[in-house]
């Protein structure tokens, strides 16, 4: 049997990284008001690059992680700036999208069609095939 799970990608930016946020002043071309919106980093793994942990999955425990991830303007994933951001309770799977979360790819944000460094929210969920026996932390 195979070991299943769902990836579900893009809650969105929750701030924007390294190119700034709305500290700066407009320039004086920019019209004034709100700074213009960053399109979210877009996901590029046809599979996932998280593994369920096997003993988790023998038991078919499922849960959600959530990871702060900061992506670069080229879209790679900076590790050392990935955190838990929502913990599913169990340690496992929370290391579990740690680690595979090394691997994910992504298209970089954009903000007026320039590739930008930001940081967003990225929703890791394991679910087992069969359904949950146990879902959510002990």
């Amino acid at each position: 049997m195979t070991r299943a799970l769902l990836l579900l990608f893009g809650l969105g930016v929750a701030g924007v990284g390294a190119c700034g946020g709305n500290d700066a002043p407009p320039a004086r071309d920019t019209p004034p008001g709100p700074a213009p919106e960053v399109e979210p980093p877009v996901a590029l793994n046809a599979d996932s690059p998280v593994s369920y942990p096997p003993a988790l999955f023998d038991q078919k425990i499922e849960g959600d992680v959530l990871l702060r991830l900061f992506v670069d303007s080229t879209g790679k994933v900076t590790p050392e700036s990935t955190r838990v951001i929502e913990s599913s309770g169990y340690p496992a799977l929370d290391s579990a999208a740690l680690a595979g979360s090394r691997n994910l790819r992504y298209a970089p944000a954009k903000r007026r069609g320039i590739p930008v460094a930001t940081t967003f929210v990225q929703p890791i969920e394991f679910r087992h095939p069969q359904g949950a026996a146990i879902r959510g932390g002990p």
